[in-house]
């Protein structure tokens, strides 16, 4: 966007979290509803009406969004659902307060105990803050709080997003601009899947006047204001060119040399996995998240159940890498019974919910197996939150037990980074969750705006243990692959593959630019870049790499 008359003197800066580019008028988000004073407000649905119109909505935006919106979304109809949240505040209107004030005292009251909690509780409080704002609008008779429709292509300005305001995203939005939020954000993460230009973390983005013309880029963070309508044409006429011609893109992963990296898609379900998917270039499956199966249950999935929703996967991909259930922290499933924790991100998460129910995992693995007979494929499959080689060990003798032939693990923590030899010693592959290796390695929230730049997955140190990774599999002769945020980054493919990785994992999206980067560079530039990447000496996340011909340069 520096090309753009005047950009230094009239811009924003923020992280850039969805590359692309994208001109066009403001749009702010609607303020949430106004408490009137307390003994007159009229009340239209009682508070357990108000919840379950709340948690009813969600899910039917959880239904038509379907992938990882869908799972957010799911996540999100629970937490309106809590039975305690809707006791709360029904004790409050016995004590006389009206439903309206009775759910903002009880979702204040939930807030506090979030923050208080720290960890993964406390990146939800942002999520009970626009369940508090649903509720309240529902029980006032109001329209449900969400993104505008003014009738015209728009560039959407917001202090944050929700799951449910990204989900339902009109085709009218042309980028997303926040002051809040991090690069794996619901807001990021949602934006990557729609490729839609996003930049998060950009202070005094809520200055920009409603209307006002501005330029932003996804990729480098700018955000441009005062644009003439001339300027907007001219942007969007070469973004539109450049989507076309990503959209021509196919064939599988490779440097300009020749050098092989896999292209492979994020699913939740079959119903990701579009015809057109695949044939944009995707070579398989890298992450199929299987917790999408249960989400919104009040018990476990049976085992027929889980074979038939496997089975389908299996059918239109045979190439699936499975992640076995990822619950506990933001993904809670009350079914599962686990006991309260004063930091789930550091507690029973992952594989650690086999140390309180193994059964759960064992019906799982019997599962996949038949669902592999049954359809003659043979997926692999991997463990989320592995710590040790102990852990890695036990999974893959539970596994190759149940009928799974090739068995891995995520890295997600540094613990599990520096034990990578060991690690690969007892399993078959590894790949890389670039999100929560981020979050540990820094000890940084996801979704603290002052910490944006640590979760930044350009970070020399979190690239260090990448490397770490990648030379302890072309050591063993067995792949590394990454299916985080990072992999879907056209900025940092080329690094990526200069590190060793042999795949990326992405949204559908993200599949042509990734390609495209990773054509305009051979390996031993890769390597190079990479070097510098490691060093430290260029990181600056809107300068990290080229990004293969016309997507500009360092």
């Amino acid at each position: 966007m520096t090309d753009v008359a005047g950009a230094v003197d009239r811009g924003l800066r923020g992280l850039g979290v969805s590359p692309g580019r994208a001109a066009g008028p403001v749009v702010r988000m609607a303020a949430p509803p106004v408490l009137p004073p307390p003994g007159t407000a009229h009340s239209e649905r009682t508070v357990g009406e108000g919840l379950a119109a709340v948690a009813d909505e969600l899910e039917a935006r959880a239904a038509r969004a379907g992938g990882a919106a869908g799972e957010i979304l799911e996540a999100q109809a629970m937490m309106a659902a809590d039975p305690m949240l809707r006791e709360a505040a029904e004790d409050l209107v016995k004590e006389g307060l009206d439903p309206a004030h009775a759910l903002d005292a009880a979702f204040a009251t939930h807030r506090e105990a979030l923050v208080a909690a720290g960890g993964y509780f406390a990146e939800r409080a942002a999520d009970l803050d626009d369940l508090r704002n649903r509720a309240v609008a529902a029980v006032l008779g109001l329209p449900m709080p969400g993104v505008p429709d003014p009738g015209h292509p728009f560039v959407l300005v917001a202090e944050d997003l929700s799951p449910a305001d990204t989900a339902g995203l009109s085709g009218d939005v042309l980028a997303l601009v926040t002051e809040k939020g991090g690069p794996t954000s619901h807001t990021a993460i949602l934006a990557r899947g729609r490729g839609l230009p996003a930049v998060v973390a950009c202070e005094g983005a809520l200055g920009l006047a409603e209307g006002a013309l501005v330029a932003v880029d996804g990729g480098s963070g700018e955000v441009v204001a005062g644009l003439e309508p001339g300027e907007v044409a001219r942007i969007q006429a070469e973004a539109a060119a450049e989507r076309t011609r990503l959209s021509g893109s196919r064939g599988p992963g490779r440097t300009a040399d020749g050098h092989p990296v896999k292209l492979l898609l994020n699913i939740g379900s079959a119903a990701d996995l579009e015809v057109e998917d695949l044939g944009a270039g995707a070579e398989g499956v890298g992450l199929f998240r299987t917790e999408l199966l249960y989400l919104g249950r009040r018990s476990t999935p049976g085992f027929d159940e889980q074979v038939a929703a496997y089975a389908a996967v299996f059918r239109a991909c045979p190439d699936v890498v499975v992640r076995t259930l990822d619950a506990g922290t933001d993904k809670p499933l009350p079914f599962l019974d686990l006991p309260d924790e004063p930091n789930p991100a550091l507690g029973i998460r992952g594989l650690r919910v086999d140390r309180l129910r193994p059964e759960v995992l064992d019906t799982q693995l019997a599962a996949l197996a038949e669902a592999a007979r049954a359809t003659g494929t043979e997926p692999s499959v991997m463990a989320p939150m592995v710590a040790t080689a102990a852990e890695a060990a036990a999974f893959a003798e539970r596994a190759r037990a149940a009928g799974i032939a090739r068995v891995g693990v995520m890295i997600e923590v540094p613990a599990a980074a520096l034990l990578a030899a060991e690690i690969l010693a007892e399993v078959d592959f590894l790949s890389i969750g670039t999100n929560d290796l981020g979050q540990y390695t820094f000890a940084a929230d996801r979704q603290h705006p002052g910490l944006a730049d640590l979760l930044d997955p350009a970070q020399p140190a979190l690239l260090r243990l990448v490397e770490l990774c990648a030379s302890a599999g072309r050591t063993a002769g067995k792949p590394v692959g990454v299916c985080g945020e990072a992999a879907g980054d056209p900025r940092l493919a080329p690094i990526l593959a200069g590190l060793g990785v042999t795949s990326l994992s992405m949204s559908a999206v993200a599949l042509p630019a990734v390609r495209e980067a990773l054509a305009g560079h051979t390996l031993e530039a890769c390597q190079e870049l990479a070097r510098e990447a490691l060093s430290g000496r260029r990181y600056q996340r809107s300068a990290v790499v080229t990004c293969g011909p016309g997507r500009g340069g360092p």
